[in-house]
Protein backbone atom coordinates (compact mmCIF):
# COMPACT_ATOMS: atom_id res chain seq x y z
CA UNK A 1 0.00 0.00 0.00
CA UNK A 2 1.24 3.44 -0.85
CA UNK A 3 1.66 5.39 2.35
CA UNK A 4 0.00 8.79 2.48
CA UNK A 5 1.86 11.51 4.31
CA UNK A 6 0.25 14.68 5.61
CA UNK A 7 1.01 17.48 8.04
CA UNK A 8 -1.27 18.90 10.68
CA UNK A 9 -1.69 22.63 11.28
CA UNK A 10 -3.08 23.52 14.68
CA UNK A 11 -4.94 26.82 14.30
CA UNK A 12 -6.43 29.29 16.75
CA UNK A 13 -5.84 29.39 20.48
CA UNK A 14 -3.83 26.49 21.80
CA UNK A 15 -5.46 25.50 25.06
CA UNK A 16 -3.58 23.35 25.29
CA UNK A 17 22.21 6.00 28.17
CA UNK A 18 23.35 6.72 30.65
CA UNK A 19 26.36 8.43 29.08
CA UNK A 20 29.27 8.42 31.42
CA UNK A 21 31.20 11.01 29.44
CA UNK A 22 30.30 14.69 29.27
CA UNK A 23 31.10 16.85 26.29
CA UNK A 24 29.69 19.82 24.46
CA UNK A 25 30.53 18.32 21.06
CA UNK A 26 31.25 14.60 20.76
CA UNK A 27 28.89 12.39 22.76
CA UNK A 28 29.38 8.63 22.33
CA UNK A 29 26.54 6.48 21.00
CA UNK A 30 23.61 5.95 23.39
CA UNK A 31 22.28 2.46 24.47
CA UNK A 32 16.16 9.09 22.69
CA UNK A 33 9.24 25.10 19.34
CA UNK A 34 7.08 27.59 17.89
CA UNK A 35 7.94 29.55 20.91
CA UNK A 36 4.36 29.74 22.16
CA UNK A 37 2.44 29.67 25.37
CA UNK A 38 1.70 26.04 25.86
CA UNK A 39 2.07 21.12 24.81
CA UNK A 40 4.10 15.24 25.31
CA UNK A 41 7.00 12.49 25.71
CA UNK A 42 8.98 8.63 25.01
CA UNK A 43 16.33 2.86 20.34
CA UNK A 44 17.76 4.02 17.61
CA UNK A 45 15.31 2.10 15.45
CA UNK A 46 11.55 2.21 15.34
CA UNK A 47 10.07 -0.94 16.93
CA UNK A 48 9.79 -3.89 14.64
CA UNK A 49 6.33 -4.86 13.44
CA UNK A 50 4.97 -7.04 10.68
CA UNK A 51 4.88 -3.87 8.60
CA UNK A 52 8.33 -2.60 9.48
CA UNK A 53 8.91 1.01 10.50
CA UNK A 54 10.04 4.21 8.89
CA UNK A 55 10.76 7.80 9.75
CA UNK A 56 7.94 9.86 8.27
CA UNK A 57 8.96 12.71 5.96
CA UNK A 58 7.57 16.18 6.43
CA UNK A 59 4.74 17.37 4.20
CA UNK A 60 3.90 20.89 3.12
CA UNK A 61 0.16 20.20 3.07
CA UNK A 62 -1.60 21.28 6.28
CA UNK A 63 -4.82 19.95 7.72
CA UNK A 64 -6.58 22.83 9.41
CA UNK A 65 -8.46 22.46 12.68
CA UNK A 66 -11.71 23.85 11.26
CA UNK A 67 -14.11 20.98 11.97
CA UNK A 68 -17.55 22.06 13.21
CA UNK A 69 -18.70 20.55 16.46
CA UNK A 70 -20.57 17.35 15.64
CA UNK A 71 -24.03 16.21 16.62
CA UNK A 72 -24.56 12.55 15.83
CA UNK A 73 -27.73 10.53 15.46
CA UNK A 74 -25.84 7.49 16.75
CA UNK A 75 -23.71 7.81 19.88
CA UNK A 76 -20.02 7.54 19.01
CA UNK A 77 -17.15 6.51 21.29
CA UNK A 78 -13.46 7.42 21.35
CA UNK A 79 -10.97 5.37 23.37
CA UNK A 80 -7.45 5.94 24.72
CA UNK A 81 -4.93 3.45 26.09
CA UNK A 82 -2.07 5.29 27.79
CA UNK A 83 1.59 4.37 27.99
CA UNK A 84 3.22 3.66 31.35
CA UNK A 85 2.73 6.40 33.89
CA UNK A 86 -0.94 7.04 33.35
CA UNK A 87 -2.90 10.26 33.07
CA UNK A 88 -1.50 11.83 36.24
CA UNK A 89 2.08 12.06 34.92
CA UNK A 90 1.72 15.85 34.41
CA UNK A 91 3.24 15.26 30.98
CA UNK A 92 2.74 13.06 27.91
CA UNK A 93 -0.14 10.86 29.03
CA UNK A 94 -1.97 13.68 30.76
CA UNK A 95 -1.80 15.75 27.60
CA UNK A 96 -3.29 12.87 25.62
CA UNK A 97 -6.07 12.45 28.17
CA UNK A 98 -6.83 16.18 28.08
CA UNK A 99 -7.22 15.87 24.31
CA UNK A 100 -9.68 13.01 24.80
CA UNK A 101 -11.66 15.04 27.36
CA UNK A 102 -11.89 17.90 24.90
CA UNK A 103 -13.17 15.55 22.19
CA UNK A 104 -15.86 14.23 24.51
CA UNK A 105 -16.89 17.72 25.57
CA UNK A 106 -17.03 19.11 22.04
CA UNK A 107 -18.54 16.21 20.12
CA UNK A 108 -20.75 14.61 22.77
CA UNK A 109 -19.29 11.15 22.28
CA UNK A 110 -18.62 8.48 24.90
CA UNK A 111 -15.19 8.17 26.47
CA UNK A 112 -13.26 4.96 27.05
CA UNK A 113 -9.77 5.04 28.51
CA UNK A 114 -7.43 2.67 30.27
CA UNK A 115 -4.16 3.51 31.98
CA UNK A 116 -1.15 1.29 31.46
CA UNK A 117 0.59 1.28 34.80
CA UNK A 118 4.01 -0.23 35.57
CA UNK A 119 3.70 -4.00 35.65
CA UNK A 120 0.53 -4.05 33.59
CA UNK A 121 0.32 -5.28 30.01
CA UNK A 122 -0.52 -2.79 27.27
CA UNK A 123 -1.78 -5.56 24.98
CA UNK A 124 -4.26 -6.81 27.58
CA UNK A 125 -5.47 -3.25 28.17
CA UNK A 126 -5.91 -2.74 24.45
CA UNK A 127 -7.91 -5.97 24.15
CA UNK A 128 -10.16 -4.82 26.98
CA UNK A 129 -10.83 -1.50 25.26
CA UNK A 130 -11.47 -3.12 21.88
CA UNK A 131 -14.01 -5.45 23.51
CA UNK A 132 -16.06 -2.31 24.22
CA UNK A 133 -16.23 -1.67 20.45
CA UNK A 134 -15.08 1.96 20.22
CA UNK A 135 -15.39 3.84 16.96
CA UNK A 136 -11.85 5.27 17.29
CA UNK A 137 -9.08 3.91 19.52
CA UNK A 138 -5.97 5.94 20.39
CA UNK A 139 -2.71 4.80 21.94
CA UNK A 140 0.26 6.91 22.96
CA UNK A 141 3.85 5.82 23.37
CA UNK A 142 6.63 4.24 21.43
CA UNK A 143 6.09 0.69 22.68
CA UNK A 144 2.49 0.36 21.51
CA UNK A 145 3.21 -0.04 17.79
CA UNK A 146 3.07 -3.82 17.43
CA UNK A 147 -0.15 -4.49 19.39
CA UNK A 148 -1.89 -1.52 17.75
CA UNK A 149 -0.85 -2.70 14.28
CA UNK A 150 -2.13 -6.21 15.00
CA UNK A 151 -5.36 -4.83 16.42
CA UNK A 152 -5.95 -2.67 13.36
CA UNK A 153 -5.57 -5.67 11.06
CA UNK A 154 -7.84 -7.82 13.22
CA UNK A 155 -10.56 -5.16 13.63
CA UNK A 156 -11.12 -3.45 10.27
CA UNK A 157 -14.37 -1.86 11.49
CA UNK A 158 -12.57 0.12 14.20
CA UNK A 159 -10.35 3.09 13.43
CA UNK A 160 -7.02 3.32 15.25
CA UNK A 161 -4.60 6.20 15.84
CA UNK A 162 -1.18 6.09 17.48
CA UNK A 163 1.17 8.79 18.75
CA UNK A 164 4.97 8.54 18.43
CA UNK A 165 5.07 5.75 15.86
CA UNK A 166 5.36 5.57 12.07
CA UNK A 167 4.86 2.32 10.16
CA UNK A 168 6.12 1.22 6.75
CA UNK A 169 2.63 0.13 5.66
CA UNK A 170 -0.03 1.91 7.66
CA UNK A 171 -3.38 0.07 7.52
CA UNK A 172 -6.30 1.91 5.96
CA UNK A 173 -8.00 2.07 9.37
CA UNK A 174 -4.97 3.45 11.21
CA UNK A 175 -3.37 6.90 11.53
CA UNK A 176 0.18 7.46 12.82
CA UNK A 177 1.22 10.72 14.46
CA UNK A 178 4.88 11.64 14.98
CA UNK A 179 6.44 14.86 16.22
CA UNK A 180 9.75 16.49 15.37
CA UNK A 181 10.73 16.61 19.05
CA UNK A 182 14.23 17.79 18.18
CA UNK A 183 12.86 21.21 17.21
CA UNK A 184 11.56 22.46 20.59
CA UNK A 185 14.42 20.59 22.27
CA UNK A 186 16.91 22.61 20.20
CA UNK A 187 15.35 25.84 21.38
CA UNK A 188 15.40 24.90 25.07
CA UNK A 189 18.98 23.66 24.60
CA UNK A 190 19.93 27.07 23.26
CA UNK A 191 18.30 28.73 26.26
CA UNK A 192 20.09 26.35 28.67
CA UNK A 193 23.44 27.01 27.00
CA UNK A 194 22.96 30.75 27.35
CA UNK A 195 21.78 30.61 30.96
CA UNK A 196 24.25 28.14 32.51
CA UNK A 197 26.89 29.59 34.79
CA UNK A 198 28.72 26.37 35.60
CA UNK A 199 29.33 25.42 31.96
CA UNK A 200 27.57 22.09 32.50
CA UNK A 201 24.00 21.21 31.66
CA UNK A 202 22.23 17.86 31.90
CA UNK A 203 19.67 15.69 30.14
CA UNK A 204 17.55 12.97 31.75
CA UNK A 205 15.77 10.56 29.44
CA UNK A 206 13.20 7.95 30.39
CA UNK A 207 13.68 4.78 28.36
CA UNK A 208 16.22 4.78 25.54
CA UNK A 209 14.50 4.86 22.15
CA UNK A 210 14.53 6.93 18.97
CA UNK A 211 11.87 9.35 20.22
CA UNK A 212 13.83 10.29 23.33
CA UNK A 213 17.04 10.33 21.30
CA UNK A 214 15.49 13.12 19.23
CA UNK A 215 14.84 15.11 22.42
CA UNK A 216 18.41 14.50 23.58
CA UNK A 217 20.13 15.33 20.30
CA UNK A 218 18.01 18.37 19.58
CA UNK A 219 18.84 19.65 23.06
CA UNK A 220 22.57 18.99 22.66
CA UNK A 221 22.46 20.71 19.26
CA UNK A 222 20.88 23.80 20.80
CA UNK A 223 23.49 23.88 23.55
CA UNK A 224 26.27 23.61 20.97
CA UNK A 225 24.70 26.37 18.89
CA UNK A 226 24.52 28.68 21.90
CA UNK A 227 28.30 28.63 22.11
CA UNK A 228 28.50 30.58 18.85
CA UNK A 229 26.87 33.45 20.70
CA UNK A 230 28.31 33.13 24.19
CA UNK A 231 31.82 31.96 23.29
CA UNK A 232 31.85 29.64 26.30
CA UNK A 233 32.29 25.88 26.30
CA UNK A 234 29.31 24.02 27.71
CA UNK A 235 29.35 20.30 28.47
CA UNK A 236 26.21 18.17 28.24
CA UNK A 237 25.94 15.27 30.69
CA UNK A 238 23.34 12.60 29.96
CA UNK A 239 21.56 10.08 32.18
CA UNK A 240 18.81 7.60 31.31
CA UNK A 241 16.49 6.49 34.11
CA UNK A 242 15.30 3.38 32.24
CA UNK A 243 11.64 4.15 32.93
CA UNK A 244 8.92 6.73 32.30
CA UNK A 245 6.99 5.98 35.49
CA UNK A 246 9.34 6.11 38.50
CA UNK A 247 9.87 9.45 40.22
CA UNK A 248 12.56 7.92 42.45
CA UNK A 249 14.62 7.00 39.38
CA UNK A 250 14.21 10.57 38.18
CA UNK A 251 15.41 11.91 41.51
CA UNK A 252 18.48 9.66 41.39
CA UNK A 253 19.38 10.70 37.85
CA UNK A 254 18.91 14.40 38.61
CA UNK A 255 20.92 14.22 41.84
CA UNK A 256 23.79 12.60 39.97
CA UNK A 257 23.82 15.34 37.33
CA UNK A 258 23.55 18.21 39.80
CA UNK A 259 26.36 16.59 41.83
CA UNK A 260 28.48 16.65 38.66
CA UNK A 261 28.04 20.41 38.48
CA UNK A 262 25.11 20.76 36.08
CA UNK A 263 22.99 23.81 36.87
CA UNK A 264 20.29 23.18 34.24
CA UNK A 265 18.68 19.79 33.47
CA UNK A 266 16.24 19.04 30.67
CA UNK A 267 14.11 15.96 31.22
CA UNK A 268 12.18 13.93 28.63
CA UNK A 269 11.01 11.23 31.01
CA UNK A 270 7.25 11.45 31.59
CA UNK A 271 6.29 10.78 35.21
CA UNK A 272 9.96 10.03 36.00
CA UNK A 273 10.63 13.66 35.17
CA UNK A 274 8.55 14.75 38.16
CA UNK A 275 11.37 13.43 40.34
CA UNK A 276 13.83 15.56 38.37
CA UNK A 277 11.71 18.65 39.04
CA UNK A 278 11.45 17.79 42.73
CA UNK A 279 15.25 17.68 43.09
CA UNK A 280 15.66 20.95 41.16
CA UNK A 281 13.23 22.63 43.55
CA UNK A 282 14.95 21.22 46.63
CA UNK A 283 18.42 22.28 45.43
CA UNK A 284 17.44 25.65 44.00
CA UNK A 285 18.58 24.68 40.49
CA UNK A 286 17.06 25.09 37.05
CA UNK A 287 15.13 22.37 35.26
CA UNK A 288 13.43 22.31 31.85
CA UNK A 289 10.04 20.64 31.53
CA UNK A 290 8.71 18.49 28.71
CA UNK A 291 5.48 17.97 26.77
CA UNK A 292 3.38 20.41 28.84
CA UNK A 293 4.31 23.75 30.35
CA UNK A 294 5.49 22.46 33.74
CA UNK A 295 6.36 25.82 35.28
CA UNK A 296 3.44 25.51 37.73
CA UNK A 297 5.21 22.55 39.38
CA UNK A 298 8.18 24.70 40.47
CA UNK A 299 7.76 28.33 39.36
CA UNK A 300 11.19 29.37 40.66
CA UNK A 301 13.03 26.48 39.03
CA UNK A 302 11.37 25.51 35.74
CA UNK A 303 13.38 27.64 33.34
CA UNK A 304 11.18 26.80 30.35
CA UNK A 305 9.45 23.76 28.84
CA UNK A 306 9.67 21.95 25.50
CA UNK A 307 6.05 21.58 24.44
CA UNK A 308 4.42 18.83 22.41
CA UNK A 309 0.78 19.41 21.60
CA UNK A 310 -0.48 15.85 21.85
CA UNK A 311 -3.80 17.05 23.26
CA UNK A 312 -4.45 19.28 20.25
CA UNK A 313 -3.42 16.57 17.79
CA UNK A 314 -5.81 14.08 19.40
CA UNK A 315 -8.62 16.61 19.41
CA UNK A 316 -8.10 17.66 15.79
CA UNK A 317 -7.61 14.21 14.30
CA UNK A 318 -10.52 12.79 16.30
CA UNK A 319 -12.64 15.64 14.98
CA UNK A 320 -11.63 14.74 11.43
CA UNK A 321 -12.79 11.19 12.04
CA UNK A 322 -16.02 12.10 13.82
CA UNK A 323 -17.05 14.53 11.07
CA UNK A 324 -16.51 11.98 8.32
CA UNK A 325 -13.07 12.87 6.99
CA UNK A 326 -10.81 10.01 5.90
CA UNK A 327 -7.86 9.84 8.31
CA UNK A 328 -6.72 6.27 7.66
CA UNK A 329 -3.46 5.11 6.12
CA UNK A 330 -1.67 8.35 6.95
CA UNK A 331 1.41 9.35 8.90
CA UNK A 332 1.21 12.90 10.23
CA UNK A 333 4.62 14.48 10.84
CA UNK A 334 4.28 17.52 13.10
CA UNK A 335 6.69 20.23 14.18
CA UNK A 336 7.19 23.97 14.43
CA UNK A 337 5.94 24.72 10.93
CA UNK A 338 2.65 22.99 11.81
CA UNK A 339 2.44 24.89 15.13
CA UNK A 340 2.42 21.50 16.87
CA UNK A 341 5.45 21.85 19.18
CA UNK A 342 6.92 24.82 21.00
CA UNK A 343 8.52 26.26 24.07
CA UNK A 344 6.78 28.03 26.89
CA UNK A 345 6.18 31.74 26.40
CA UNK A 346 6.92 32.40 30.07
CA UNK A 347 10.52 33.55 30.48
CA UNK A 348 10.69 35.27 33.84
CA UNK A 349 13.77 33.26 34.84
CA UNK A 350 15.91 34.35 31.90
CA UNK A 351 16.33 37.49 29.82
CA UNK A 352 14.15 38.98 27.12
CA UNK A 353 17.17 38.99 24.81
CA UNK A 354 17.63 35.22 25.07
CA UNK A 355 13.91 34.70 24.55
CA UNK A 356 13.95 36.81 21.39
CA UNK A 357 17.01 34.96 20.12
CA UNK A 358 15.08 31.72 20.59
CA UNK A 359 12.23 33.24 18.57
CA UNK A 360 14.68 34.03 15.77
CA UNK A 361 15.96 30.44 15.81
CA UNK A 362 12.36 29.21 15.64
CA UNK A 363 11.85 31.25 12.48
CA UNK A 364 15.03 29.81 10.96
CA UNK A 365 13.88 26.26 11.70
CA UNK A 366 10.51 26.93 10.10
CA UNK A 367 12.24 28.45 7.07
CA UNK A 368 14.46 25.38 6.78
CA UNK A 369 17.72 27.31 7.09
CA UNK A 370 18.44 25.70 10.46
CA UNK A 371 17.83 21.97 10.89
CA UNK A 372 18.20 20.58 14.44
CA UNK A 373 19.77 17.12 14.77
CA UNK A 374 17.40 14.27 15.60
CA UNK A 375 19.88 11.44 16.28
CA UNK A 376 23.50 10.98 17.30
CA UNK A 377 24.77 10.76 13.71
CA UNK A 378 23.06 14.02 12.79
CA UNK A 379 24.33 15.59 16.00
CA UNK A 380 27.94 14.86 15.08
CA UNK A 381 27.42 16.22 11.57
CA UNK A 382 25.75 19.32 13.01
CA UNK A 383 28.50 20.10 15.50
CA UNK A 384 31.25 19.35 12.96
CA UNK A 385 29.69 22.00 10.70
CA UNK A 386 29.80 24.55 13.53
CA UNK A 387 33.56 24.26 13.94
Amino acid sequence: MKKKIAALMIAGSLSALSLTACGSRDIPAAETAVVTEDADTSSEETPSSPAGSVAAPRSDKPILDTNPLGMFKTKRSVALVTSSGGISDESFNQSAWEGLERVVGSYGCDEIYMETKPGTDFGANLDSVIAQDPDLCWSVGYNSAEPMYAAALANPDISFAIVDNALENTPDNMTCVVFRDEEPSFLVGYIAGCVTRSGKVGFVGGESNSVIESFQCGYMGGVAYSQLKTGKNVDVCVEYAGTFSDKKAGREAASKLYDQGCDVIFHAAGETGLGVIEVARERGQFVIGADKDQSYLAPDNVLTSALKYVSVAIYTISGDYLTGNDIGGQTLNLGLSENSVGVSGQHTLYSEDIYNEALDLKDQIIAGTLVPPSDLTEYKEFTDALE
